[in-house]
């Protein structure tokens, strides 16, 4: 227990480019498959290791004090044992590591096949998936036969070397009765010891594969515990900001260079001010507002806010100035109510909560809920239209009450009622408050106080909609082409 919720804690708290790199199935398999087999290794293995060691030394020390010439003639078969359970012992480590990573990939394939179920079987993709899923499975299941015939080979193996071993010593033990070398007394008790031997032997042995498999799981699950946590080296905090931002020739690229970084970037955000980004895809946008409440950090370059780099600023600190509204809206398996109010603001009051909800005109279908506020919405919203998602993700926004707020795409993709009801919203939202938005609509951000166009990473031209349609470049040739697919259905409407 004390295991998962280590593990737990640190995805809590991990960068975002360790994310970037990892897959949701391995990092779940991290959590419950790996975490119970360094439990297995830590309970039952050291059981039989304390237990079955201390018996085996004890009874070598009664047959080197019964006679030591015996003992070392038995002892002749140690090395060989030895070197059959290092042999097989790498084996099974190398075979769980492949185990736990085929396990990864089922999980993984699994968690895409139930998030994505309503396209699975919309474009009939059940087969493809079923395989995929086959094989993840398949593989996972020769690695565990692979595992088990090593780890069943050891013990029978060692037995072996040490019965040729015991053949050896009845020789030996028996020329010296026979020469009265020894006593029979001594003769019974020193093979009664010997005898006793294999039963802890055996269990030692035997115990080395789920040993391995244990070690194994160690490296993956410890690994994740020392990977190292989000920077927060920061120490200034800061008061309610008035939201004015600043980029100081600002650069920022992604590992083994994937597109979307920026370069140069140097711009001004007055207070109140409302800023959209716009371009073409892998220009930049979500990284320059990603770079903002450091989910990553800058290459070379400052951030502002208020006049202090915002690296000097706690995480906290930082984070409690901005809101976030995006197109990925999260709704946990929680009410109303707490989805609303989530992490710090779980206190509020709830006429707070109330009063955020009207603001985002999210009360009316709220009030329609079997159990209104107190309605658990289920994993990810289900039975909530994205509109209606949206505006509960505004509601946090409002609650929160952050002088600086990001708009990621919050009105793509909807029908136009809801976008009405959220861009009535977001009106609302903005006022008094640094906004930036990022959208592809441009119809959506025609009223913004400036338009920062961005291509490969740069800002290639900066002023108000007007301005950039009189100077006809990139944001115009964008425009004109949205207004003429949007006018399409219109022209084909009216020739019918």
């Amino acid at each position: 227990m004390d295991l998962r919720v280590a593990v737990f804690d640190k995805l809590t708290c991990l960068p975002a480019r360790y994310f970037d790199r990892t897959t949701t199935g391995s990092l779940i398999s991290k959590v419950t498959f790996d975490a119970g087999q360094v439990a297995e290794a830590g309970t039952h293995v050291l059981t039989v290791l304390i237990r079955d060691s201390l018996a085996i030394i004890g009874l070598l020390a009664w047959m080197v004090y019964l006679n030591w010439k015996l003992t070392l003639v038995f002892l002749v078969a140690a090395p060989f044992v030895v070197a059959v359970v290092r042999y097989f012992s790498s084996r099974l480590r190398r075979m769980s590591k492949n185990l736990q990573t085929s396990m990864g990939e089922v999980t993984h394939v699994l968690d895409e096949t139930i998030s994505g179920q309503r396209i699975v079987r919309t474009f009939g993709g059940q087969e493809q998936e079923r395989q995929r899923f086959t094989s993840g499975v398949n593989r996972a299941r020769q690695f565990q036969v692979k595992f088990a015939s090593a780890a069943h080979a050891v013990a029978p193996i060692a037995q072996f070397v040490t019965a040729v071993a015991l053949a050896v010593l009845l020789y030996v033990a028996g020329r010296q009765f026979v020469e009265g070398e020894i006593s029979p007394g001594t003769f019974m008790s020193f093979f009664a010891a010997m005898a006793m031997l294999f039963s802890p032997l055996k269990r030692l042995t035997s115990v080395n594969g789920p040993l391995q498999r244990g070690l194994a799981a160690a490296d993956s699950v410890f690994g994740m515990i020392d990977e190292p946590e989000e920077a927060d080296e920061g120490t200034q905090t800061l008061a309610r900001c008035s939201g004015h931002l600043e980029f100081k020739d600002v650069s920022f690229s992604y590992e083994k260079g994937n597109s979307g970084g920026v370069e140069s970037l140097s711009f001004v955000i007055q207070p109140g001010e409302t800023i959209a980004l716009v371009g073409p895809s892998g220009g930049g946008k979500s990284t320059l507002v990603n770079l903002i409440p450091r989910f990553y950090v800058p290459d070379s370059g400052q951030i502002l806010l208020e006049g202090v780099d915002t690296k000097t600023l706690t995480l906290a600190s930082l984070r409690k100035q901005i809101g976030l509204v995006s197109q990925d809206v999260v709704i946990f398996n929680d009410t109303v109510r707490n989805n609303i109010a989530y992490g710090a603001l779980a206190g509020a009051d709830d006429s707070d909560v109330v009063k955020a909800a009207e603001a985002a005109h999210a009360r009316e279908f709220i009030d329609e809920l079997p159990r209104g506020f107190d309605t658990v919405l289920g994993q990810r919203g289900v039975g909530l239209s994205g509109g209606q998602r949206q505006r509960i993700a505004i509601a946090r926004a409002f609650l929160k009450d952050a002088p600086l707020l990001i708009l990621d795409e919050a009105t793509s993709s909807l029908d136009s009622e809801s976008e009405r009801h959220i861009q009535e919203a977001l009106e609302v939202l903005r006022r008094g408050r640094t906004t930036i938005v990022i959208a592809h609509r441009l119809s959506t951000i025609e009223w913004a106080d400036r338009i920062l166009v961005m291509s490969g990473g740069r800002i290639v031209e900066s002023g108000t909609h007007e301005k950039l349609l009189r100077i006809n470049n990139l944001y115009a040739g964008l425009y004109h082409i949205q207004f003429a697919r949007q006018s399409e259905p219109l022209s084909a409407a009216g020739a019918e």
